[in-house]
């Protein structure tokens, strides 16, 4: 098959089948409303997310048939589970120790793969733990319109760029099925990815970033630089919940992305500037493979970024702060 007519395929698979999961969504009441805990103004139908894990699969079976391997079908099962269980969240709410146990079970499957094509249990538990940590991170994020897919579209390209074999095809069918999904979630969202979307993107993203053997320029840990908006908003708010004696697992208005659209009172601006700085860590990241900089730098490069971000994050929580303040007085 052509590059030109697998981008077509995945990119017409994204978009008729989020047109018909919402139809589903609407039909079946799968309605997500507005309250003090969702930042959207007004009822949205969830689980349009599926259309990427219908993609997804499509392009695996198809790269099974050239690469014959554990991994690819493996990569499947434990996607099945992710999307599987998010997809039964979004008809009724389960208890997030039931998600997380299924997670649980798919991040195991990726780690199965990964023994079995590398025989390192250093990437096995690395896959384990990334699967885990992504898949959560893409549905704690996916809280505005186009966030989430915005993000998995800049990430998976940056992919797609630096692999080689399936991992690239699957990353440009992944790319393309969201490309096809957007539209519908921005500028403002028809339907929502839901948690069979948001947990299969981040899924996806943890098994491609960690197939070590697709890489050919540099460290596979470099896809920490383009990962950075949602891992720092992510991991700083959930440590925060956690320091508080907050249930860290129910839903809550406090990412920085989401005090920003409550100051603001708008999506785009938003996911816009989160955009911009995936961008820029894009940009990083190229140019330090392009200058064959040392992995010593690189990796002085990666924390300095990362401070950066935290500074960044914790202004925003500040500004926050200020402003409640401001309003007591």
């Amino acid at each position: 098959m052509t590059l030109p007519a697998w981008l077509l395929l995945h990119f017409g698979i994204g978009v008729s089948a989020t047109w018909l999961a919402r139809r589903y969504a609407l039909r079946r009441q799968l309605v997500d409303q507005p309250g003090e805990r969702r930042s959207h103004a007004a009822p949205t139908p969830r689980g349009g997310g599926i259309s990427i894990v219908v993609a997804l699969l499509v392009a695996v079976a198809w790269a099974w048939t050239q690469w014959p391997s554990a991994w690819l079908p493996l990569f499947a099962v434990g996607l099945a589970l992710v999307a599987g269980i998010g997809l039964l969240d979004d008809h009724r709410p389960l208890s997030p120790w039931v998600r997380l146990a299924v997670h649980a079970m798919g991040a195991g499957c990726l780690a199965i793969a990964s023994w079995l094509e590398l025989h390192d249990p250093g990437i096995a538990l690395l896959a384990f733990a990334s699967a885990m940590v992504l898949t959560n991170a893409w549905n704690f994020m996916d809280g505005i319109d186009g966030i989430a897919a915005s993000q998995a579209l800049l990430v998976v390209l940056a992919i797609a760029v630096l692999a080689a074999g399936p991992v690239r095809w699957v990353a440009l069918a992944l790319a393309a099925a969201v490309a096809g999904f957007l539209p519908f979630n921005a500028p403002r969202a028809s339907v929502f990815l839901g948690d069979v979307g948001s947990g299969a993107l981040g899924f996806a993203i943890a098994a491609l970033a960690i197939r070590a053997d697709g890489w050919q320029q540099g460290p596979a840990w470099l896809l920490a630089l383009p990962l950075s908006a949602f891992l720092i908003d992510t991991g700083l708010t959930l440590l925060g919940r956690i320091r508080r004696g907050e249930p860290w697992w129910r839903a809550h208005v406090l990412h920085a992305y989401q005090r920003w659209v409550r100051r603001c009172g708008r999506h785009m601006p938003v996911t816009l500037a989160y955009a911009g700085w995936t961008t820029a860590s894009m940009a990083l990241l190229f140019a330090l493979l392009r200058w064959k900089v040392e992995a010593p730098a690189m990796l002085g490069v990666c924390v300095a970024w990362y401070m950066t971000g935290t500074g960044a994050w914790w202004m925003l929580q500040r500004k926050r702060t200020d402003a409640a303040m401001e309003n007591l007085e």
